[in-house]
């Protein structure tokens, strides 16, 4: 599919640029342009359009804000030491994006337009990389319903769109191992959409995730929606949990938990490594005793915006534990360590996870 690209009338300056990407935050900064591409029910995908970002009209009667049929997908574009812009295993994003959309009712987008839509937008934009320590560009591929009609039913028209922000530290605390609240609330229940990468799923986090903050705390803790015992993910990222005796489990997906990428590598990258590692249920009785008695020495934090963060402290209604000595173990730096290294071209990829966008 051609792409029309059409002229920005007035993009930021570049002085006004460097200004802002200097100290970009997370998620509220945005770069000059953004893809967009349409799907009617007969015509298929069509009208790819690479142009300045902006508001979108939408019809009051638009499925999506009534059904609620949306999907998004989290990824970051790279720059190696050589100056080339790199994307880290986009085909695996492009996958789960259509993995969501069957879940949602709604039309897959080929995987290598999905690609290309990313590819062709992060070059475009590629000055607004921030050089901040580990900067990145954050991309938001997305696509939601925008058929006018009130009935409950899969829409037939769709738009895709991508846009990127300059980003910075994830977690507002800057701190080295996280803190988390365990929430009473529950993100998902078996045969839900847990595994969707859907924008419900989030809207019904943020209170949940709202108390974590209120309490001091970075992130919340979500646990099964049958017996409320078994530890799932937090509120946007998959856990993983390290003992003494060099096993690593993560918890299994079950269908309620959404499969991150960097989960996947992370299993990966910690086989390779020779650990022992399982995917298997972990309550969170046995998470407190296992970090009393010291046979835990650590849990990290993964995902896309994050990458791999070290969980120190974990609380609760019941009280509070640490996590070994609190702050970031030794096997967590090291992963992640290693997938920064490449993700950023330091460290040989030796899985042809990196994309090189030219």
């Amino acid at each position: 599919m051609n792409f029309e690209h059409l002229p920005h009338p007035a993009p930021v300056p570049a002085d006004t640029r460097d200004s802002a990407i200097a100290d970009p935050g997370f998620g509220k900064l945005f770069t000059d342009h953004m893809v967009s591409i349409d799907y009617d029910e007969g015509q298929g995908w069509h009208s790819a359009t690479l142009g300045p970002r902006g508001p979108i009209a939408l019809d009051p009667a638009a499925s999506v804000l009534h059904y609620a049929q949306e999907i998004f997908e989290g990824m970051k574009a790279y720059r190696l030491a050589d100056g080339t812009m790199a994307l880290f295993r986009p085909q695996a994003n492009a996958a789960r994006f259509n993995k969501s959309a069957a879940r949602l009712a709604m039309p897959a987008i080929p995987e290598e337009l999905f690609i290309e839509a990313v590819r062709q937008l992060v070059l475009k934009d590629q000055d607004w990389f921030p050089s901040v320590d580990g900067g990145a560009l954050y991309i938001r591929p997305f696509m939601f319903a925008t058929e006018a009609f009130l009935g409950v039913r899969p829409a037939k028209q769709y738009k895709f769109l991508v846009i990127l922000s300059p980003a910075g530290n994830y977690f507002k605390s800057g701190s080295p191992a996280v803190s988390v609240w365990v929430s009473d609330y529950t993100r998902a229940a078996p045969g839900g959409t847990g595994e969707a990468k859907c924008g419900g799923n989030y809207a019904a986090s943020l209170v949940p995730t709202g108390e974590a903050f209120a309490k001091g705390h970075d992130q919340v803790v979500f646990l099964d929606a049958a017996e409320r015992k078994w530890i799932e993910e937090l509120g946007g990222m998959n856990l993983f949990f390290v003992f003494d005796d060099g096993r690593m489990i993560t918890p299994p997906l079950r269908g309620t938990i959404l499969p991150g990428i960097t989960r996947d590598s992370i299993l990966t990258l910690a086989r390779e490594q020779g650990l022992d590692v399982a995917e298997e249920m972990y309550s969170i009785d046995q998470w407190r005793a296992d970090a009393e008695s010291g046979k835990l020495v650590e849990t990290m934090a993964c995902g896309t915006a994050a990458v791999v963060t070290a969980v120190g402290k974990v609380a609760s209604h019941d009280g509070e534990f640490t996590i070994g000595s609190g702050g970031p173990g030794q096997l967590t730096g090291a992963i992640r360590e290693k997938l920064v290294g490449i993700q950023r071209g330091t460290v040989e990829d030796t899985h042809g996870w990196v994309m090189k966008l030219g």
